[in-house]
């Protein structure tokens, strides 16, 4: 599957066999960082320092369960989750987990399935990107027509024109100086600011 760049990855599971397992099915020229945690509380820690793509987590861990903190990570970021459980508690808790959009398999399973599910959790994790990029761009969209608006209006009561003048007068700075238009009116709130 080609990608722009590795995705990064964090493992959470006390069972250092299922670990290796796992690593051998992230090759390095697709994934990377590639971390280990085998506790919820380590697993948080390494969350809160780094931008993970993708979190794994192999339930039981060493001091908690792992599901709540599957469900909590994919209510809170846009990782994503894929947490294996164990075959008696997979009905119980897949349930709950897949309304947050975390990826259930019950264990035990085979390479074929990780494999397949790890490919299903990468192109969800990319649709999200994509998400993500344009929430943002739409952010940054309303912000500049704010300050736009607010340098609009302190044209027209400093200077006393209406609104279209003062919109033509940005657009026009804006192309004449080859500035955005945000720059132009955030010039405007600087020089009535003083």
């Amino acid at each position: 599957m080609p990608r722009e760049q590795q995705l990064s990855v964090l493992i959470a599971s006390s069972n250092e066999k299922f670990d290796k397992v796992l690593m051998s099915l992230l090759p390095p020229n697709e994934y990377g960082p590639v971390e280990c945690a085998s506790s919820v509380g380590a697993a948080r820690r390494r969350l809160d320092n780094i931008a993970f793509d993708l979190l794994i987590v192999n339930a039981p861990l060493k001091d908690e369960q792992g599901s709540e903190f599957a469900i909590d990570t994919a209510r809170e970021t846009g990782i994503g989750v894929m947490l294996l459980l164990d075959a008696p508690l997979y009905d119980e808790v897949s349930s709950k987990a897949e309304e947050f959009g975390v990826l259930t398999l019950s264990k035990p399973t085979n390479r074929a399935i990780v494999t397949q599910s790890l490919k299903l959790l990468v192109a969800t994790r990319q649709r999200l990107k994509r998400l993500e990029q344009k929430a943002q761009t739409f952010e940054e969209k309303i912000a500049e027509i704010k300050v736009v608006n607010r340098a609009k209006l302190l044209l027209m009561e400093r200077e006393g024109i209406d609104e279209d003048t003062a919109h033509r007068f940005i657009e026009k700075s804006a192309m004449d100086l080859r500035k955005t238009r945000k720059i132009i009116a955030e010039d405007i709130i600087s020089r009535y600011k003083e």
